[in-house]
């Protein structure tokens, strides 16, 4: 028998059995001060950079540690973690400031009139975000030469505007002259009747977007947006054919840096007038 007082640590039993040391987490931050566990080197955090820590101590001496090594701060045990960032603010296709929404705002009397399909659904790709934080619908003339009828049947007033947008409102057009003859009315003070100067909303579509240097000049003896597939090399005689070839055009839009600004400046100027005065939030 071998005596083996001495063939193990005698120290053993004594050790503390201690678990994993529960380390607090601790928002990096310049100026924080903390002490580097293993090293002892007590410093404020100057940079972080690759991934090492810099510690300055009263001496003016910087020296670098892991960010994952671990620290102390008054003695309690920390884990050092990097700051969130802050999530950019979302901007809606307008370029304004996405508005997080817990349900739909409720529609306000005053409305906004387009002349048809196409022009509603390019008003809603765009600044359908905006509209429906502020409460606004957009309804549709079915042509310029309903407006008279639209609007005696809306009845607009002090609390109830109506915005109106028309294509081709240029001198001695058609529809400058209904617009004309509107404001001179007896609603004519609450309508505001803007207008962009191209014959057709598709041509608001930068040209460049789908492939253009401009729009080319359609003959008056072809129906304008037949001309325009042509031109593009799509077929158009049909009206499939003109509901393709405009899903792709307003596919091509992503934003407003995407339409001429003579249409963007005057949709922003409908929604004013329509919202002006109202609670919009």
């Amino acid at each position: 028998m071998f005596d083996d007082r001495y063939d193990r640590d005698v120290l053993a039993d004594m050790k503390p059995r201690r678990g994993p040391v529960q380390r607090t987490p601790v928002t990096l931050a310049r100026g924080l001060v903390v002490e580097h566990t293993e090293s002892e080197w007590c410093g404020a955090v100057v940079g972080l950079r690759e991934g090492l820590v810099q510690l300055e101590d009263f001496r003016g001496k910087v020296r670098s540690f892991p960010l994952n090594d671990a620290f102390l701060i008054d003695g309690k045990p920390v884990t050092l973690v990097l700051p969130q960032k802050q999530a950019a603010r979302r901007r809606t296709a307008s370029g304004s400031f996405a508005v997080a929404q817990e349900r739909a705002k409720v529609a306000m009397p005053s409305r906004i009139f387009v002349e048809g399909k196409h022009d509603a659904e390019l008003v809603e790709q765009v600044w359908g975000d905006d509209l429906r934080v502020e409460g606004v619908v957009v309804e549709l003339l079915q042509g310029a030469d309903n407006l008279d009828d639209v609007l005696r049947d809306f009845g607009p007033g002090p609390e109830r505007r109506a915005g109106v947008l028309l294509d081709h409102l240029v001198a001695g057009s058609k529809e400058s002259r209904i617009a004309q003859a509107i404001e001179r009315g007896p609603h004519g003070s609450h309508v505001l009747i803007v207008g962009h100067p191209f014959v057709d909303i598709w041509a608001a579509v930068k040209a460049e977007r789908v492939g253009l240097s401009a729009w080319p000049e359609i003959p008056r003896s072809i129906e304008w947006k037949t001309g325009i597939c042509r031109a593009l090399g799509w077929p158009g005689d049909e009206p499939a054919d003109i509901a393709e070839a405009w899903s792709r055009i307003r596919g091509r839009v992503r934003s407003f840096r995407d339409l001429d600004p003579a249409l963007v400046g005057r949709v922003e100027q409908l929604i004013d007038f329509v919202t002006i005065g109202h609670d919009a939030h």
